[in-house]
């Protein structure tokens, strides 16, 4: 069996390690590159200059020479956070110079944009690149070569634009979140051979019963020559954390014409004793994919998982085992420093509280950034992406005309979030819109054209809208069309009523639609109207309310409480400028923790009960597992004991090792301390990723004072 290292020896250098320099008329950088692969990915965060475009009249050609009136600025970069321009809307600007080596001669640059809100044009040394409209938080690469002058400065401009617009997803002001412009997302300059491997198409099916996988993967490769090129493409596949054991594919040949993009297929591989992507065991896969051409070598890798998520009737199976879920969602750009340009430490922090919040299932109202999906693909959080459409007004009073250019816009968004992120095992389902109205005849237009074009697309994947729309004559919404349901239910925030409604909504559902998979996408409780008061009380009474409610019936395969964070949003009717806001969270918009926090994180716990008794010897820990909302089979959990005696310090500790637990399962664990009398005894239920899930403390009654 072929090694990574030998195929890695297969693959030579394309000479000498390039760096390239970013100038700009305040400062000098040098970047340089990752270690080589075949490729270079050369981030591009210092050294540009931003300006605002009030009138919306200035041209690439003006602004080139333009010298006053640029800020500097790192990207990602929005102008409407604190310290910034929170109220501006439309037209503005951003500039760097490139100086790009000789070296580079033999090589193919492009540059990345992972996303610019909402429409972008991009211009090198004065002439038009490219452009990217109506599809703000999706990536776009452009070909940076043919215009590119090598050891000459090179000025890179882009106008970027995110006033309303009538014929883009999101439609004009008709949703409920920040609309921050700018270069939001990174920006990083790509450096291949002429003959280069795009991206790569995988597909990894679980065959359960046979305990193997197969694994597919299409490598879409182009050649930028004016020649023709044959080309070899061939790779191997391991688990990460075992790269020494992998799987190699078959190589192919293809000739590649002049000027030409082609989808190569691997012959198909079986691995043996597959491990399976789970939300408590997130294991990832790796494929390693190359090619050969007489311009030179590339090799691109990409992360996958293996895993099989199903909805049968009216539950959702996980590689075969029935679950429930729970969790929150998290609104994006929320933090009035940073808005929709957040850093890395930011997404993690944030993801981090999720995982503690013990959230395996959520949603995304837009086309989220790279760096969410990788931690939720490495931490377990099974995730379901959509489309930018948002809110009733999107297709009401709407001419046929801009119905069609909203269905395209639509398709196109939806093309570009499957082509991207496809690979990522986190993703369980696409979502196709929000609170549109699915008994509108637009929207169930809308509807069906982007759940065809997605069966066709990606058809191992789940489809569903989160209707807001089902109250009354639930089986005229289209919301029966897809595979499972989504009901956002807000009584006794939004709408009036509180769990009798609840109640009578789940029965109404379960009627209209008796063999599918009922979910409650959003749930919750939001400050936003005069005849809501304030504090946190009100989510609590919600979350410890309704949570009990949706579980009652077992009719409930999933909800997802809304939401993480208080948010930023044009809409909001709380603050003022970047801190215009919904207060709707169990954080606020820096993360701090409001007493809600703890209520929804019991209640997402898949833990009935976790209680310390004393006995006269020892004392007892009592674990009972949910049967239902959130229930699934616990695996590789721990429980950790500490006792706490002089000043209240820890002084004695213990970590036991927990069985599987299925739903519904008792288990005891007691335990003697060693030490004289302790004062009380705190045990943790750890999860295998580390993070703590439940809390049980118990205070001796024999401890002194």
């Amino acid at each position: 069996m072929q090694t990574r290292r030998g195929f890695l020896a297969q693959m030579p250098a394309l000479g000498a390690a390039a760096t390239l320099f970013m100038r700009s008329a305040h400062m000098q950088a040098e970047v340089l590159p990752l270690p080589f692969s075949g490729m270079q990915r050369i981030s591009l965060e210092d050294g540009w200059l931003f300006r605002l475009d009030p009138e919306g009249r200035a041209d690439a050609a003006t602004l080139s020479s333009l010298e006053g009136g640029w800020q500097q600025v790192r990207v990602p970069h929005t102008w409407q956070t604190l310290g910034g321009y929170p109220d501006y809307a439309g037209v503005a600007w951003y500039r760097t110079e490139l100086l790009a080596p000789e070296s580079w001669r033999e090589s193919f640059a492009r540059i990345e944009f992972e996303a610019a809100f909402h429409s972008a044009q991009v211009y090198l040394n004065g002439a038009m690149l490219g452009e990217h409209i109506g599809k703000g938080y999706l990536a776009f690469c452009l070909d940076l070569t043919p215009g590119l002058k090598l050891g000459a400065p090179n000025q890179l401009l882009i106008r970027v634009d995110n006033a309303k617009k009538d014929v883009m997803l999101p439609r004009l002001d008709s949703y409920d979140w920040t609309a921050d412009g700018g270069l939001i997302r990174p920006v990083s300059l790509l450096i291949t051979p002429p003959v280069f491997i795009e991206r790569l198409e995988i597909d990894a099916v679980p065959d359960l019963e046979m305990n193997a996988a197969e694994i597919q993967v299409q490598a879409v490769v182009r050649n930028t020559l004016a020649t023709s090129q044959s080309v070899q493409v061939s790779g191997t596949t391991y688990l990460e954390q075992d790269a020494a054991r992998n799987y190699p594919f078959s190589p192919a040949t293809v000739a590649l014409a002049p000027n030409f993009a082609a989808k190569v297929t691997l012959e198909r591989l079986t691995i043996s004793k597959p491990r399976l992507w789970h939300f408590d065991a997130p294991h990832l896969y790796e494929a390693e994919i190359g090619i050969s051409s007489p311009a030179g070598r590339h090799i691109l890798r990409e992360n996958y998982g293996i895993r099989r998520f199903e909805a049968r009737g009216r539950f959702f199976h996980l590689n075969g085992e029935r679950i429930t879920l729970m969790g929150v969602e998290r609104m994006a750009g929320s933090h009035p420093e940073l808005g929709m340009a957040e850093t890395a430490e930011w997404i993690e922090a944030n993801h981090r509280a999720m995982k503690e919040l013990n959230c395996i299932f959520t949603r995304v109202h837009w086309q989220q950034d790279r760096r969410v999906l990788d931690f939720c693909d490495r931490n377990g959080i099974l995730m379901q992406e959509e489309v930018p459409v948002w809110g009733p007004d999107t297709f009401t009073n709407v001419s046929a005309a801009q119905l069609e250019q909203l269905k395209q816009n639509g398709l196109e968004q939806l093309r570009a979030m499957i082509a991207r992120d496809r690979n990522h095992p986190c993703i369980v389902s696409w979502g196709l819109c929000n609170e549109v109205d699915g008994q509108n005849p637009n929207a169930r237009v809308f509807g069906a054209a982007l759940a065809r074009e997605a069966r066709l697309l990606d058809p191992s994947r789940l489809l569903t809208y989160a209707s807001n729309s089902l109250e009354t004559n639930p089986e005229k919404d289209m919301a029966g069309e897809f595979d499972f349901i989504s009901c956002n239910e807000y009584y006794g925030s939004w709408a009036p009523g509180g769990v009798k409604e609840v109640r009578e909504q789940i029965a109404r559902m379960r009627r209209a639609f008796p063999d599918k998979p009922l979910v409650i996408s959003e749930y919750g409780w939001c400050e936003c109207m005069s005849s809501i008061p304030p504090g946190d009380a009100g989510r609590i009474a919600i979350i410890d309310g309704h949570t009990p409610v949706l579980r009652e019936s077992g009719e409930v395969a999933g909800a997802i409480y809304f939401d993480f964070n208080d948010y930023r949003t044009q809409m909001g009717d709380k603050g003022v400028g970047a801190f215009k806001q919904r207060v709707h969270g169990v954080v606020d918009l820096y993360g701090n923790r409001k007493p809600s926090f703890e209520a929804l994180r019991a209640q997402c716990s898949p833990l009935a009960s976790f209680a310390v008794s004393e006995g006269p010897e020892e004392v007892t820990l009592r674990i009972e597992t949910r049967t239902t909302l959130p229930a699934y089979t616990l695996r590789g959990y721990e429980v950790r004991w500490r006792a706490y005696g002089y000043d209240d310090l820890a002084m004695e500790g213990r970590l036991d090792a927990l069985p599987e637990l299925v739903p519904g399962a008792n288990f005891s664990l007691a335990w003697r301390p060693a030490l004289a009398n302790p004062r009380f005894i705190v045990a943790e239920m750890i999860h295998p990723r580390g993070h703590v899930v439940a809390t049980a403390t118990k205070t001796l009654a024999g401890a002194r004072d």
